[in-house]
């Protein structure tokens, strides 16, 4: 019987598919492997979609073939583990393919096969890799918030304009400046509200009937006005994360009038919000009998004590109080069951270096690439300058092209610094978060009790409390070697990753970091990664 097998194909962008980048030096590699391993290709799907998020439709489609046919059709075809997924929900669908339903997972480029009977250091290394593959779109996505967070320091609004403004390029530069006929509008919808007995509603009709749209054209929602009146970016300053800075794109209304009509929404039937007391492990826990989440409160006896209860909201709950000092020692006993020995961290710390190889060409591959589009821009540059000098193009043509060009060429020497940096950083994310478990008892004395609650979401979830016992899920990879770390030898199992007899023996299974990257409030405490 023919063997049976899937391609899967992606490039991260709609622009990188209409380019043909990659996508079809991808199918032309999986099919010359399909032929060599005498299958036939049942279906190829391709994407062109990022694969930082999970629900991407192609990737769904093929999981669900093999689903639904995997007793004929067990081979999957991809590039190498970027390509198929830079998220862990998806790392999730893969391993429930292999696990659940047979499929080998052939990842051609790094000459890898995944199956459920892979050795050790095969998973190791597809844990590693998909950890960096989300590390590295992390810290794309950690330089461009840089970016728009120093764009925002110089006075420019990062992001898109409300209404009443219009994003604009001017010399070749974003700007923001007031839209001339949305503007006056914006002034009067202001005035209404601060004249007094005036309605945010009220001020909505009006201002649809004198012809206020939305950019898409649409008669403006009360809940858009309100934030209207809210927002200080029509007095010249704007809120960036929390921070307000002065913007360079110029005031639609007066600051004495933006102040009128916030005196008016405070008397407006809508009294402030006194903030309440904050208790450090609120919301983290949930009640094992009825699910509801556990509440705190204090109580002043011979000192001030903090309790923690179930809130009882689904009905009378027969669970004890439990106090804060005990709950925090029982916290600290899940924190001490992720710690990983030295000698493994030693080891895996090797595979890690040896899978930056792949990283690094990936990273060089990358740079040329964008290097060459550099140099191709600049020689389009030039040969237009001399055509504009010898008047084969107007003024007006070479100053717009000019800018364009510019722009595409800067962005495309910002993309090759991240490609750089993510080249330098590549090891060091995986190092701290080796670091952190094996530190775990150290930092959870050591940490404020605002960073230990920032240390329990990094390394678990779903906290439960029965009246007796504290559970909790451990966020992968930590979940990988939980309940080991007072074994003197962990032995690898049926059904098991991990497995570390002999610190010169072939490298343990990473698996998947948690969320995002480890944050240094709680990495640096002291110490150096290994």
């Amino acid at each position: 019987m023919t063997t049976q097998a899937v391609i899967y194909a992606r490039v991260s962008s709609k622009e990188q598919f209409a380019e043909g980048y990659s996508i079809d030096a991808q199918l032309k590699l999986l099919r010359e492997k399909a032929e060599g391993l005498g299958a036939e290709v049942a279906a190829e799907f391709v994407e062109q979609e990022s694969a930082k998020h999970a629900g991407r439709t192609q990737f769904a489609a093929m999981v669900d073939f093999v689903r639904r046919r995997h007793r004929t059709c067990r081979t999957v075809l991809v590039e190498k583990v970027d390509r198929v997924t830079r998220n862990f929900r998806d790392v999730v669908a893969i391993d429930e393919l292999i696990d659940r339903f047979g499929a080998e997972v052939h990842l051609v480029k790094e000459g890898t096969v995944l199956t459920r009977d892979s050795r050790s250091h095969e998973k190791l290394m597809w844990g590693l890799k998909a950890v960096l593959a989300k590390h590295y779109v992390d810290l794309l996505s950690e330089e461009v918030r840089k970016g728009m967070a120093e764009k925002a320091r110089q006075g420019t609004y990062p992001s898109a304009a409300p209404i009443g403004y219009m994003n604009v390029v001017v010399n070749g530069q974003k700007k923001i400046i007031p839209d001339p006929e949305r503007a006056g509008l914006v002034r009067q919808c202001f005035e209404w509200y601060a004249a007094g007995g005036t309605s945010i509603r009220d001020v909505c009709r009006r201002a649809a009937e004198a012809g206020l749209r939305s950019k898409r054209g649409r008669p403006p929602w009360p809940s858009v006005i309100g934030m209207m009146l809210r927002d200080p970016f029509y007095t010249g300053d704007f809120v960036w994360k929390g921070q307000t800075y002065p913007g360079d794109h110029g005031a639609i209304v007066s600051r004495d009038l933006f102040q009128r009509v916030q005196d008016e929404l405070r008397h407006d039937g809508k009294p402030l919000v006194m903030p309440k007391r904050v208790f450090v492990y609120g919301g983290l826990v949930k009640c094992a009998h009825c699910g509801c989440t556990l509440t705190a409160e204090t109580k002043i006896k011979k000192r001030q004590y903090t309790y923690y209860h179930c809130t009882g909201k689904r009905g009378p709950c027969p669970k004890p109080y439990i106090r804060e000092e005990a709950l925090e020692e029982k916290f600290g006993d899940f924190i001490r069951a992720i710690a990983i020995p030295p000698e493994a961290v030693e080891v895996i710390v090797g595979a890690l270096k040896e899978s930056h190889q792949d990283e690094r060409a990936f990273h060089q591959e990358s740079v040329g690439r964008l290097q060459a589009e550099v140099k191709r821009i600049q020689g389009r540059l030039d040969a237009m300058y001399e055509d504009k000098l010898d008047g084969t193009i107007t003024e007006d043509l070479w100053a717009r092209k000019n800018a364009e060009w510019r722009e595409k060429q800067m962005e495309a020497l910002a993309t090759v610094e991240r490609h750089q940096a993510a080249n330098h950083l590549y090891l060091d994310e995986g190092a701290r978060i080796l670091d952190l478990a094996r530190r775990a008892p150290e930092l959870w004395a050591e940490l404020p009790p605002e960073g230990r609650r920032e240390l329990l979401n990094l390394v678990g979830s779903n906290y439960t409390w029965d009246g007796e016992k504290l559970d909790g899920c451990n966020r992968k990879p930590f979940s990988l070697w939980a309940g080991k770390a007072s074994c003197p030898v962990w032995l690898g199992r049926e059904g098991s990753n991990l497995r570390v007899q002999d610190p010169k023996s072939r490298a343990l299974p990473l698996g998947h970091a948690p969320t995002g990257p480890v944050p240094r409030s709680v990495y640096e405490k002291g110490g150096r990664a290994p």
